[in-house]
């Protein structure tokens, strides 16, 4: 029996939940129209796995633990919710871009179980970063940290979104990343960039005022030009996206995300 030519939002949701988070959600089809959907729900999950990480950060400021505690806490609950898929995707990707091997060799080196000092060197730093970050944002006010955290969390997987867009290819015949290039055509990706940034538009005015506004604004919009520039790099290395390159996408917009949220 032929695939479906399309698929309900429900499987849209449950091919996102269950493959970007360690949520108990079952995935049931795994063709193209609901990994196009799927990929399409992509930010509801983000706007999940960083409501979860504003709300520990901010239990532990309840409790009085201070910003540095409560950025650590909100940091460390993307990878969890993730088993740490996209930290480890984000490492792998480092190695292979720093091995400075040709496209094969550089692909293998990516799906090794170890990781090198290019992505040992790039965790330290990004996690480095995204803790002093939230820890500034947190000790400027509560709601600029739980912000920066959700708005973090979205933009992180609204990049794959905007990376499973037909222009990109797949740098590899199997895996997430063969399952999902190419599967969201550009009009469905635009309108998802133009509803996330009015969605944090909207929450930075409405908690923070004319500055959160443009805060927010700027968050999305500088991360999506700065996992750009990495995917356009990355498919000219390797000659595609991978699910490693997915997972460096996401981190790389979460951390711009956390750090323009720091400043001013």
């Amino acid at each position: 029996m032929p695939a479906p030519l399309s698929a309900s939002p429900a499987d849209g949701l449950r091919f996102a939940f269950g493959t970007l988070t360690v949520l108990p959600v079952r995935v049931t089809r795994w063709d193209r129209p609901a990994a196009r959907a799927g990929m399409l729900c992509a930010p509801l999950a983000g706007l999940v796995v960083g409501a979860v990480a504003a709300a520990a950060g901010l239990l532990l400021l309840f409790l009085g633990s201070g910003a540095a505690l409560a950025a650590v806490a909100s940091v460390s609950v993307p990878a969890v919710l993730t088993r740490g898929l996209h930290l480890d995707g984000l490492a792998d990707t480092a190695d292979g871009l720093g091995s400075g091997k040709p496209a094969e060799d550089a692909l293998r080196i990516m799906k090794q179980s170890d990781i090198g000092p290019f992505g040992v060197i790039t965790l330290v730093l990004v996690l480095a970063a995204q803790t002093a970050a939230l820890a500034r944002a947190y000790d400027d006010s509560w709601t600029r940290g739980a912000l920066a955290a959700v708005v973090a969390g979205v933009v992180a997987r609204l990049v794959m979104t905007l990376a499973a867009r037909p222009a990109v290819p797949s740098a590899r015949p199997e895996g997430l990343g063969a399952a999902v290039a190419g599967v969201v055509p550009v009009a469905a990706a635009a309108g998802a960039a133009l509803a996330v940034t009015a969605a944090a538009a909207a929450a930075g005015g409405l908690l923070l005022g004319p500055a959160g506004l443009v805060r927010a604004v700027t968050a999305v919009v500088l991360s999506v030009a700065a996992a750009g520039l990495l995917l356009r790099h990355c498919v000219r290395r390797f000659g595609g996206v991978t699910g490693d390159v997915f997972g460096g996408l996401a981190e790389t917009a979460a951390t711009t995300a956390l750090v323009v949220a720091s400043l001013g």
